[in-house]
């Protein structure tokens, strides 16, 4: 593939984590070199907003030879391009607020990718990823698609089965995370590590941390310190309760079962109870992103429509655009780098069945993922977790291509976080009327 004058789209171009993926690129100028970024959604007003943005930073940075787009078609956007970096949001966050909410009304976790709110997100997310890779397909059948968009197994499920050869890398920068808070509290280098982790998005375990300088697994002694003490956000999430109390969580499971790190979304799963508790149903995390990033990035706009030039950019920027910028470099380099991807199975956990979509390590390079086989069997407790969960999202996937109410309730009743039938079927009733527009009619 080309190695010089790439064109970038940015599929979700308002999002609010846009400027990080910027930056990265940025500062990778000399090994990803753009001509083109083009930033398409379909919201004209963040769109619109994050040009500003977006041409500010290009201008202070003085890469006045970069051309940059805002649209909303999807031919200005896509034709040409060399790689699409997918963040889309479907229905945005007044729906993420939804999804949050109404499982909450009933007890239940109401979370953005994790539940039965997760559940609602994913059936918007398939029409409108099936959608992105449909315009890729048209206008640039060649190019890379990286996509962020959640809930990823849901979203990599429906889309292997319309498009198996779409040239798509599905991945989550969690783990990534994870791993920078875990050095940042205990005093390693991320870079150094190799992390050996299986699962499914959002609902994984670390099985080994090899630490290169120190020539040893480091994973039984950052266990045994989260068994001890708390760790702290780190900076990228300085000052927000909600990563607070989700690392927090973390010592909760590992002191329960110490053999493995969890992700820390597994709290959602295995201690639905106290995540319920702990909630605040009349003002969720969504509540939290409008008044806190969503307000943050149209303040930025402004002052730049004002004229104003200093102090303009707010923005912690974390590892989200690095690791996908990583992700391009290495196909375009065939450089074979290590990162946890969303994959189909196929045996890479040998006693899983092979049709699920996973998240395991996997080397990149010219002609995609490469995935890293296990080598050996998972213990029961996390394949059963494992087993139903992929059913109750294989399930969900059938019932958007079916239109399938039926397979809809048994995906929610199955949904790890729930723990009757009855509550399944009041929040997917509630879900339904409330998903009108995005939903395909289950009949």
């Amino acid at each position: 593939m080309k190695t010089e004058q790439l064109n970038i789209a940015i599929a979700g171009g308002g999002s609010t984590y846009t400027p990080g993926i910027i930056q990265a690129i940025l500062n990778n100028i000399q090994k990803l070199p753009i001509k083109e970024i083009r930033l398409y959604d379909i919201d004209e007003a963040r769109n619109n907003d994050m040009f500003l943005i977006i041409d500010y930073m290009l201008k202070r940075e003085k890469l006045t030879d970069v051309k940059l787009i805002a649209t909303l078609d999807p031919a200005e956007a896509f034709t040409n391009s060399d790689f699409i970096f997918s963040q889309i949001r479907v229905g945005g966050m007044k729906m993420r607020e939804k999804d949050e909410k109404i499982p909450l009304k009933h007890g239940l976790v109401g979370q953005e990718t994790c539940g039965l709110g997760g559940f609602a997100y994913g059936l918007r997310s398939i029409s409108g990823l099936l959608e992105i890779v449909g315009f890729v397909q048209k206008y640039a059948p060649d190019a890379w698609i990286l996509n962020y968009t959640n809930p990823e197994t849901i979203i990599s499920e429906a889309v292997r089965r319309v498009y198996p050869k779409a040239r798509m890398l599905n991945a989550c920068d969690m783990t990534i995370s994870i791993e920078e808070t875990i050095a940042f509290n205990y005093g390693y280098d991320r870079k150094n590590w190799i992390a050996e982790y299986y699962g499914l998005n959002h609902f994984g375990w670390y099985t080994k941390i090899y630490d290169k300088s120190l020539e040893r697994d480091v994973m039984p002694e950052i266990i045994e310190k989260l068994n001890t003490e708390n760790m702290h956000v780190a900076d990228f999430n300085e000052g927000d309760k909600t990563w607070q109390d989700a690392f927090n969580m973390m010592s909760v499971i590992t002191k329960s079962f110490p053999n493995n790190i969890p992700n820390n979304y597994l709290e959602y799963y295995l201690y639905s109870d106290m995540v319920v508790e702990d909630s605040d149903k009349n003002y969720t995390r969504a509540n939290m992103v409008m008044e806190g990033r969503e307000k943050n990035t149209k303040e930025m706009a402004e002052k730049i429509r004002q004229g104003k030039t200093e102090d303009v950019l707010n923005f912690n920027f974390g590892e989200h655009g690095q690791y996908i910028v990583d992700m391009a470099t290495s196909i375009m380099n065939d450089e074979h780098k290590r990162f946890m991807l969303i994959v189909p199975n196929h045996g890479a956990i040998p006693n899983l069945r092979p049709d699920a979509v996973v998240e395991v390590p996997a080397y990149v390079g010219a002609t995609g993922a490469e995935p890293i086989s296990l080598r050996e069997n998972i213990c029961d407790f996390h394949k059963g977790l494992m087993e139903a969960q992929v059913a109750a999202e294989k399930l969900l996937v059938d019932a958007y291509f079916e239109h399938s109410y039926q397979k809809a309730l048994q995906a929610f009743t199955l949904n790890q976080t729930v723990p009757s039938a009855r509550l399944a079927k009041l929040v997917l009733d509630e879900m339904i009327e409330a998903n009108k527009k995005y939903w395909p009619e289950l009949k």
